[in-house]
C-alpha cells in the first residue's frame, strides 16, 4: 500500500499545525493545512482504492458528498480545538465539563456520519472494497488525529 509515503507527507505538512489559539493567523494557516490534507487524502483514496471505471464513476461522488458532511464535523473540532486553546491555562471545572461534552457530541456525530453513510458505499462498491474504505478513512483520521492533540497541551 502507497499509505506509508502519503503518511509521512501528511505528518510533514501537518508538523505545521499550531494550536489555533496561540497565533494571530493560525485560522488562515489551519485552513491552507486542511485544504492540502484533503487533497491529499483524496490522492490517497484514489492510489489504495483499485477501482474500475464504472465504480470510480459512482464512488466519487458519494466520497465528495460524505466529505462535505465530514467536513462540518471538522469545522466543529476546529471550534473546540480554538476554545480549548483559549482557556486551557485558566480553565474552570465548568468549561472543562463544557469542551468535554462537546468533544463527545463530535465523536458521537462522526460515528453516526459513518453509519449514514454505510449503505450509500455498499450501493456504489463490493464490501471489500468499502471495507478497505473505511480502513483508509481511520488510518487518516488516526494519523490526523495524533498529530494534532499532541500539539495540545494537557489542561492546567
Amino acid at each position: 500500500m502507497k499509505y506509508i509515503s502519503m503518511l509521512a507527507v501528511l505528518l510533514i505538512v501537518s508538523l505545521a499545525l499550531p494550536l489555533a489559539a496561540q497565533q494571530e493567523k493560525s485560522a488562515d494557516n489551519m485552513n491552507v493545512v486542511r485544504e492540502a490534507l484533503r487533497a491529499d487524502k483524496k490522492a490517497l483514496v484514489a492510489d489504495n482504492m483499485q477501482l474500475t471505471e464504472s465504480e470510480a464513476k459512482a464512488f466519487w461522488p458519494v466520497y465528495e458528498e460524505y466529505q462535505t458532511e465530514m467536513k462540518v464535523i471538522g469545522d466543529r473540532m476546529v471550534k473546540l480545538i480554538e476554545n480549548y486553546g483559549a482557556t486551557h491555562k485558566v480553565m474552570t471545572d465548568d468549561t472543562a465539563g463544557k469542551l468535554l461534552k462537546n468533544l463527545m457530541s463530535i465523536q458521537r456525530d462522526r460515528v453516526t456520519l459513518q453509519e449514514k453513510y454505510l449503505p450509500k458505499f455498499e450501493k456504489v462498491l463490493p464490501m471489500t472494497k468499502v471495507a478497505r474504505y473505511y480502513q483508509i478513512e481511520n488510518k487518516f483520521r488516526a494519523v490526523v488525529d495524533y498529530d494534532v492533540t499532541s500539539q495540545i497541551p494537557l489542561v492546567e
